[in-house]
């Protein structure tokens, strides 16, 4: 006959029973350096061959806290304990060394909370188990407790007229617990449910379960005094009817097993892994004996329970599946001996995002070991420590590459401010905040600014970014694009930035241009400004262009023609036009009909009358009118006449002037 040996999943101590085992191991190791004594308020697991070794080295088991010495040390077991136990070891003088299973812990604060909120506690459980008298004992209004809805209905009369919260004990199964709920809802008003099943039992409950559906006999290693160990055997001989229940290696019935082809294997939370392996190695010797044997998993098993006895190093990145979340801390199992705490402050978590919302049951989890012992018997993990040796390689990535990197700003510092890439904290200078000077950094604050990585040193945690390097780099970028864009010749609209004395500069897009002031207009300018405005938005046309030394000239007259060129289209001799005087001679005035187009009044036709000094008759910016006497294109010369605009003097106007102009004549030869 061909045997089929198969494990079912999360076989052996949860992670409450193991962290208890272990505080115990670690106190006692304390206690022979110390001399104190080692105390633990009932035994410890429901399993004789664990309480017996550490009897043996020196955990004394008593009944209550009276018995315990003053200055010794008083372990409280997974299961729990009322309120009372805890002021009762203050008042005798002894140390509390909490192994409260966190999630038997989460049930207390459960019961309190709802105590204080006006609500009486009902526990879903065995009323004399040690974990539902804790719970009850950690409330201000309990009600009881009782594990089948027959016990529920009888309590229905202190039920009916009270609010209730109703919570598991950790090791119920789902059954029962939904069963009982239902028998509270037809007596209770007002119920508030909390299903607060352990997921470490109910996962091995559920694995037993599948695997004695598909098996001819099951065995179940556990503690007859352990409430989950017969409640595994119940859960395993209901799917599968040849069911042995074994504590020690010697109940192993072994001849019998030889009678079925698929064995199912189920171990208790509180079944140590030595037993496990005892039973597994004594089945494995018999049943190979007789008949080839296919052990399913029997290796992976192995290698697990090996593995378990190694705990990994401080600095070490483990990988492990979530078995609680709370919303202070998630509790990994990294498949040895110790569980991880991950606790929430180790955790990058998004604005407002709970631990809960963020891990849930069997994820698996990677992290960083800070610890190798939290001070509770745990293995202390940080994901804030790994992520932020992956961010520092990426920081190293980004100053090699030379790439940009997206910071968010913290907090002003002397000289500058910190910015934080993922879970690595920089610096960022004052002077490389931006392409301008920064006085004050508070702007910035709580902004997230693409970065240059300039300077890493890992070892002092020390990296420098600079926002200036990339606004530096994207500006040369849109540069060079704009230069290629462009070209000699092109009219672009531009705005008038500043003056200098030789012309004014431009911004046509990313860039400065030089409008010198002789190409402004094609009349004569003293300052750009007598033309132009800053701030003006101007079209220029690209009269040069020196990529090399990234220089640029414009010109803006060159938008309207020559004047000289359309002269025929504008002006014809005869005409009368306006103009302004632009200078003043001894001879004449010139006055500009238009930029650069000017006309000579000789001083002999600005009035009927003799002018002996024409700065008497005009001023500079004064508007005349003047006909046109004669345009001379190939000299680019135009005569002017503003007496052939006036009327002619009359006779009397004629003779008064005459006596003027003889007494005019010896000082104009003088």
């Amino acid at each position: 006959m061909k045997h089929t040996v198969t494990i079912a999943e999360h076989a052996g101590f949860c992670f409450g029973v193991k962290r208890a085992v272990d505080t115990a191991y670690s106190l006692l190791e304390d206690a022979q350096k110390t001399g104190r004594k080692v105390y633990c308020l009932g035994s410890l697991i429901h399993n004789r061959i664990v309480t017996d070794e550490l009897e043996k080295q020196g955990l004394l088991t008593i009944s209550c806290v009276e018995e315990a010495e003053a200055g010794s040390v008083l372990l409280i077991r997974a299961h729990g304990e009322p309120n009372g136990t805890y002021e009762k070891a203050l008042a005798k003088q002894v140390d509390i060394c909490d192994a409260t299973c966190p999630n038997v812990r989460r049930i207390h604060e459960l019961a309190k909370q709802a105590g204080e909120a006006g609500r009486g506690v009902f526990v879903i459980g065995d009323p004399a188990h040690p974990e539902v008298i804790g719970i009850l004992g950690s409330t201000s209004r309990p009600l009881g407790a009782a594990d089948d809805p027959a016990a529920c209905l009888a309590l229905a009369e202190q039920l009916k007229d009270v609010p209730v919260t109703a919570l598991a004990q950790t090791t119920i199964t789902r059954e029962k617990y939904e069963a009982c709920c239902e028998a509270l809802r037809s007596v209770c008003s007002d119920l508030k449910a909390e299903n607060t099943i352990c997921s470490a039992t109910k996962l091995r409950q559920e694995a037993a379960s599948s695997l004695a559906e598909k098996s001819d006999c099951m065995v179940v290693i556990g503690d007859r005094n352990s409430s989950n160990s017969r409640k595994l055997e119940s859960i395993c001989r209901e799917k599968c009817p040849v069911t042995f229940f074994v504590e020690k290696i010697d109940d192993l019935p072994l001849q019998e097993l030889k009678k079925y082809n698929k064995i199912g294997v189920a171990a208790s939370a509180s079944a140590p892994q030595l037993i496990i392996l005892e039973v597994i190695a004594n089945m494995s010797e018999v049943l190979t004996n007789d008949q080839n044997t296919e052990m399913n998993d029997m290796s992976a098993f192995m290698d697990e329970i090996e593995k378990s006895l190694k705990l990994p190093g401080r600095g070490e990145v483990v990988t492990g599946t979530v078995v609680q979340v709370t919303k202070d801390y998630v509790v990994v199992n990294l498949g040895c001996k110790k569980d991880g705490m991950l606790p929430k402050e180790e955790v990058t978590l998004e604005d407002d995002q709970e631990l809960t919302a963020a891990f849930k049951e069997g994820d698996e989890v990677q992290a960083k070991v800070i610890k190798t012992d939290d001070g509770d018997g745990n293995i202390l993990l940080s994901k804030k420590k790994l992520q932020s040796g992956e961010n520092w390689e990426e920081i190293n990535a980004a100053l090699e590459s030379k790439e940009v990197v997206n910071v968010t700003v913290l907090k002003e510092v002397k000289g500058g401010v910190i910015a934080a890439y993922k879970e690595v904290s920089g610096f960022i200078p004052m002077s490389q905040l931006a392409d301008h000077y920064v006085e004050n950094a508070e702007e910035f604050i709580g902004k997230t600014l693409p970065v240059k990585v300039t300077r890493v040193d890992q070892r002092r945690n020390k990296a420098v970014f600079s926002h200036k390097a990339f606004l530096t780099e994207e500006k040369h970028k849109k540069i060079a694009e704009i230069w290629e864009t462009l070209n000699v010749g092109d009219v672009v609209e531009g705005k008038v930035m500043r003056f200098t004395d030789y012309g004014a500069f431009v911004d046509i897009g990313g860039i400065d241009g030089l409008l010198h002031i002789s190409e402004i207009s094609w009349g004569k300018l003293r300052h750009p400004q007598e033309a132009l405005s800053i701030g003006q938005i101007i079209n220029v046309k690209i009269l040069s262009m020196n990529p090399e030394k990234g220089k640029i000239s414009l010109g803006l007259k060159q938008n309207a023609p020559e004047p000289w060129s359309v002269i025929d289209e504008n002006y014809h001799e005869g005409d009368v036009v306006t103009g302004k005087v632009a200078q003043i001679k001894e001879y004449g005035a010139f006055v500009e009909l238009a930029p650069g187009l000017d006309g000579l009044v000789h001083i002999s036709e600005v009035a009927h009358k003799r002018v002996g000094k024409i700065s008497d008759e005009l001023q500079i910016g004064q508007e005349i009118q003047a006909k046109i006497l004669e345009i001379d294109k190939e000299k680019r010369r135009i005569s002017l006449s503003i007496k052939a605009t006036l009327p002619l003097p009359t006779a009397e106007a004629t003779k008064a002037a005459e006596p003027a102009k003889e007494e005019a004549q010896p000082a104009e030869e003088a």
